[in-house]
């Protein structure tokens, strides 16, 4: 039995949640973390096949995703990360344009030259100018600006409509300012970086140490209710029943937020922006007996193609990490009441796989070991104009009720190094000190040294 002390509930397992539950555990709380599912990781859960466990959704890190790399060093995991130089591509009329240069840029047939110039600058400009004054202007209206109108409706439109379907219309430009710099100053090409064991690795570790300090991590547990009592106690209330805590870190996106706040909790704190959605994904994950690109991605914006891009995992993953199969993963961000959201699995094979077929000819049936359908329903707010005035507080009750989830992450990407970046705001809120690294050093952070056959400098252009 754990000793009277400082008691409070973290919902929700994902990163921001065990983030929050691993700091408050180190402060020396007293902390209950409870999932609704039967797995920590939110979007980053697994599933087992051939002996080996493999991520729902593809994940990557980058180098400069500092505030992730620190938590994976504070687990002693940091040097279990590993990275490796990775292209991008896109897709048009069958024919496949790297994007890595400028040079490449420069050779991108599907615009016109000037266009191709325009785009150029307008990448450079998105790492220049400041950031003042983009909440408040589209995406479209600054791109069009800048790139101008057909570069903007060759080039630019089909990845946001990729993005965020028909809503792409009123984002603000300062969610693509930050796009454009979130791999400022990676001099030496791209690189992304993975962990060994996947990021199974990362949830087993977390939920490890924090048993070791006393956390208890509830699973299958759904929350049905929160409120406060008479006393001002929080109450959170599951099919077991209702417990009391002093206090209370919310990370669920804020449309199960909405469903669960009691009458007395919703009488003392700010009310919630109920006009942000969020954008859900369809992912096809597909492993096969050999490789079908050189690159980790490429697009597919056009509409011809039933997925958005081709995301193939093995250029970047090793083999011990997932034998020597090859790893897809066909991507789509629909809304959960898109019809083609609930589509059955079979009828997204039979649309899915024949199209790949025709982007990759060499591509046969022969080639596929086994494929999977998985779906999430909340995974990109889509933002609009003053999104930051929209964004929840990280308190929502005084010393009682605090919210961290991706509502809050922009502009910030929304990442597992957003989600970290947004739970350290929520715990400082809180009064919650950093906890030092032992043996920590700024070095220790930075991605090992790239190959000699690691690409040239890359590309201005942003992948949406």
């Amino acid at each position: 039995m754990r000793p009277v002390t400082h008691s409070i509930a973290v919902l929700g397992g994902g990163i921001s949640g065990l983030t929050c539950a691993l700091r408050l555990a180190q402060a020396g709380k007293c902390v209950t973390l409870i999932e609704g599912s039967g797995q920590l990781g939110g979007l980053g859960t697994f599933f087992e096949h051939d002996g080996r466990s493999f991520e729902k959704f593809y994940h990557c890190m980058l180098p400069s995703d500092g505030p992730l790399l620190r938590v994976l060093e504070s687990l002693g995991i940091h040097d279990d990360v590993y990275w490796k130089p990775t292209t991008f591509a896109y897709a048009h009329q069958g024919r496949f344009f790297p994007l890595n240069t400028a040079l490449d840029l420069l050779k991108f047939a599907p615009l016109r030259y000037m266009d191709r110039i325009r785009v150029g600058i307008t990448g450079l400009y998105g790492r220049l100018v400041s950031d003042k004054g983009l909440d408040n202007i589209t995406t479209v209206k600054w791109l069009t600006r800048l790139s101008g109108a057909r570069a903007f409706t060759k080039f630019w439109q089909p990845m946001l409509e990729a993005k965020f379907g028909d809503r792409y219309h009123d984002v603000p430009a300062l969610w693509f300012w930050t796009r454009f710099n979130r791999e400022k100053g990676e001099s030496k090409g791209e690189c992304k970086g993975y962990i060994k064991g996947g990021y199974k690795h990362i949830t087993d570790t977390c939920a490890r140490v924090l048993r070791s300090l006393g956390a208890e991590i509830r699973l299958s547990t759904a929350v049905q209710g929160i409120d406060l009592d008479a006393e001002g106690r929080v109450t959170v209330t599951t099919a077991a029943g209702s417990e009391k805590f002093d206090q209370i870190v919310i990370t669920l996106p804020t449309p199960q937020v909405e469903k669960l706040l009691g009458p007395v909790m919703r009488a003392q704190m700010p009310a919630l922006d109920t006009t942000t959605d969020y954008q859900g994904v369809i992912n096809c994950l597909l492993f096969l007996k050999k490789p079908l690109t050189t690159h980790y991605w490429v697009a597919t914006p056009e509409s011809e193609h039933p997925f958005d891009g081709v995301v193939e995992t093995s250029t970047l993953t090793d083999t011990s990490d997932r034998g020597e199969r090859h790893v897809v993963y066909l991507t789509k961000y629909l809304h959960r009441e898109d019809p083609r959201f609930m589509q059955a699995d079979d009828s997204i094979r039979a649309a899915w796989i024949p199209a790949l077929k025709k982007l990759f000819p060499q591509f046969q049936d022969a080639d596929i070991e086994t494929t999977f359908i998985f779906r999430a329903p909340f995974v990109e707010p889509i933002y609009k104009l003053g999104q930051m005035q929209l964004r929840p507080p990280e308190e929502l009750v005084p010393n009682k009720v605090y919210l961290s989830n991706t509502a809050q992450v922009y502009p910030v990407v929304t990442s597992w190094n957003g989600s970290v970046i947004q739970a350290e705001h929520t715990l400082d809120v809180m009064g919650v000190s950093p906890v030092p690294v032992l043996g920590s050093n700024t070095a220790a952070l930075k991605p090992a040294k790239l190959p000699a056959s690691a690409p040239p400098p890359r590309s201005v252009v942003v992948k949406a």
